[in-house]
């Protein structure tokens, strides 16, 4: 995260990284809303939920971080939609990329799934750690999780996959994280956006090219946040699921919008999804280091 105070000086810009944590998209898009957060590794719906509020002036996404890495896990003897009739499923936050894609899910399956919790469905939204608990102790029956949380229901607490999320895309390319930065950063300090862009990119090929040590720098991370490991085979799991991509994969987040609007989470009221994005600075960053530019339409 670039925090204000940092210069400004296009020239010769210097800027100090914050990190700052959140359980889901829409808590980060608040601070970035309120001016504390300049830059931020984010889901699709909140990003557009930030986009369409702002009447397309707060954000822009000007890269793709990850693709796949959600999935339904559910108790032994769940085996299909129609199983979970009746049934609690816990999501990350209301409003947030998988309670977006539970619900129209439950919704094509001839479900209702109310944001007040009522319908033929509880989506019980709640954070990640707390969803592992609950499914633990049997307060709720599911969950559609990003991972690791997936692989740790899955691997620690005795659940099935009932959907990878993989599936219900074309050629199983989805958006779950891309980066995104509040516009007036583009606009006033675009050297610092190229500078966090090359970082990025650079990021993109380690994780590609050497993963056995980049699960090794996310473990020691995660104990530095939160003073625990993932257990080997959990870390494995969960990165055998997920693509790491500088593409945004436009085409899912315009159908993510799409699931949102006709959920009622979102009023598109006209608003150019098209103008949610700004690779120029990454396209340039990628032609440098000899890769493929990206394209969003």
């Amino acid at each position: 995260m670039w925090r204000p105070g940092s210069s400004q000086n296009t020239s010769h810009p210097t800027s100090t990284l914050q990190v700052l944590t959140f359980n889901a998209g829409p808590a980060a898009v608040e601070a970035l809303f309120a001016g504390g957060l300049d830059a931020a590794y984010i889901g699709p719906n909140p990003a557009i939920n930030a986009y369409v509020r702002s009447r397309g002036e707060a954000v822009r996404v000007i890269a793709g971080a990850t693709s796949g890495g959600a999935a339904l896990v559910v108790r032994p003897g769940i085996n299909s939609p129609q199983d979970l009739a009746g049934k609690r499923v816990a999501s990350p936050q209301l409003g947030n990329t998988q309670d977006v894609t539970l619900r129209a899910w439950l919704q094509s399956q001839g479900m209702r799934a109310e944001a007040t919790g009522a319908g033929d469905v509880a989506v019980i939204p709640q954070e990640n750690a707390q969803a592992l608990e609950s499914f633990r102790s049997g307060q709720v029956d599911a969950a559609w999780l990003p991972e690791p949380w997936a692989s740790r229901l899955l691997l620690e607490a005795g659940g099935r996959l009932l959907v990878d999320e993989r599936s219900l895309w074309p050629g199983g390319q989805f958006v779950t994280t891309h980066l995104i930065v509040r516009t007036e950063l583009v606009s006033r300090n675009p050297a610092l956006v190229q500078r966090l862009l090359r970082g990025h990119v650079e990021a993109t090929r380690f994780v590609n090219e050497r993963p056995d040590h980049a699960m090794q720098l996310v473990d020691q991370s995660l104990r530095r946040l939160t003073g625990q490991s993932l257990p080997p085979e959990v870390g494995a799991a969960a990165w055998r699921n997920l693509t790491f991509t500088n593409d945004p994969i436009a085409s899912s987040l315009r159908k993510s919008a799409e699931d949102a609007a006709a959920l009622g989470f979102l009023q598109l009221g006209g608003v150019n999804l098209d103008g949610i994005y700004d690779v120029r600075a990454l396209n340039t960053v990628l032609a440098e280091t000899g890769q493929r530019e990206v394209a969003t339409r």
